[in-house]
Parts: C-alpha cells; sequence; structure tokens
C-alpha cells in the first residue's frame, strides 16, 4: 500500500471538495470548504490530501503555530477519512503517516490536536497513537490533546 500526504492544488480542489464524512460526523469536523477557507486566513494552516495508491481517501490540515508556547506547536487540526472509505483501517495508517510526516516537517518534540469528548472513535485511536489530553480548551471549547515524540 502506498501512501501520500499532497498538499492541496487546482488540479486536486474539486476532488478534495468532494470529501465528507458520515452524516453521523459532520458536529466533530468542518468541511473541506470550510477548512480551506480557514487555511486562506490563516497562513499557518496545510491542507493536505490524504492518498492511498494513489486514490484520494481523506484530509488533513496541520501547521506550526509559533506564537504558541515557548517553540510554537505543531497542531494536526483536521484530519478526516471520507465516508467512503471509513471502516478499513485508514484512520490508523494514515494517522500513523501523518506523525512521521509532521515530525519530518517540523522537527517537532510534541503534536497537538483537539477533539470533542463525544467523538468516541477518533478519541481511541488518538489514544492508541499516544494522544493524552492535557488540560486545556481551544478556542472552540473543545479538549487538547498532545502526543510527546520520544
Amino acid at each position: 500500500m502506498r501512501i501520500e500526504i499532497k498538499e492541496v492544488t487546482p488540479e486536486n480542489l474539486n476532488e478534495i471538495l468532494g470529501l465528507h464524512v458520515k452524516s453521523t460526523q459532520t458536529s466533530f469536523i468542518e468541511t473541506t470548504a470550510q477548512c480551506l477557507e480557514d487555511a486562506k486566513r490563516h497562513h499557518a494552516y496545510r491542507p493536505a490530501g490524504l492518498y492511498r495508491d494513489g486514490e484520494l481517501v481523506g484530509f488533513a490540515m496541520y501547521g506550526l503555530f509559533p506564537r504558541e508556547g515557548v517553540n510554537g506547536r505543531v497542531w494536526l487540526d483536521r484530519f478526516l477519512i471520507d465516508a467512503r472509505y471509513q471502516g478499513q483501517g485508514l484512520g490508523s495508517i494514515l494517522l500513523e503517516a501523518l506523525i512521521s510526516h509532521l515530525i519530518g516537517l517540523y522537527g517537532c518534540k510534541e503534536i497537538f490536536l483537539s477533539l470533542y469528548p463525544d467523538n468516541v472513535h477518533a478519541l481511541y485511536l488518538y489514544e492508541k497513537f499516544g494522544f493524552t489530553f492535557n488540560g486545556e480548551f481551544d478556542v472552540n471549547k473543545e479538549r487538547v490533546m498532545v502526543k510527546v515524540i520520544e
């Protein structure tokens, strides 16, 4: 299986905009269109398509926010698997690839994310990869989790 993380370009934009989570998950994450609008306003965000064997299966948005913490914070701010590809183990495969990608890109010692605690499937996945709650809340009142890179 070949996993790729590709920036959003004019060539893949429409396909990125076509990604959707299940209707029961829409309260947990913004649409890809909303994410791309956020990335226009906040230049630290880097939106990306997540590919398996050349096929777009998910989306992530991450970035280094230099004004947060001592050396800044690397955030995995958005992460979704398209509804058509959920239940195939891609969440774990792609999260592992994203963590490696972020470490390589930023040389970070910590990765931050936030979620609503009732998003039990995402919570289980993040905990499986060593993310733990740090007691903080983000601007949307989501609980902040951090993974310490060893």
